[in-house]
């Protein structure tokens, strides 16, 4: 069973009430947890440095990251440096 949580995330502003994404529970490296807006198309990625929001990032992505056998490596190699991006915390 795969452990999900729910937080809720605003683009640069942290935590804000209005908006909900669905976190993933993420092991390996620095990861820590991660969420995906498919109509935004927006990737938050949760690691122990901090909290950075991907914009852009297709869905194929998404799907391909939070089911890789090493989400970690698949990060690296395809999602840290491949996306306009920002720290939110």
């Amino acid at each position: 069973m795969r452990a999900t949580r729910t937080a809720r995330h605003h683009a640069g502003y942290g935590f804000d009430p209005g908006l909900t994404m669905e976190m993933k529970r993420m092991n390996g490296g620095s990861l820590r947890a991660a969420g995906y807006d498919e109509r935004a198309r927006k990737l938050v990625v949760e690691l122990t440095a901090g909290t950075f929001e991907y914009t852009g990032v297709p869905g194929e992505v998404w799907r391909r990251f939070s089911t890789a056998s090493s989400p970690w490596s698949y990060y690296r190699d395809n999602i840290e440096e491949e996306y306009p991006s920002h720290r939110t915390r």
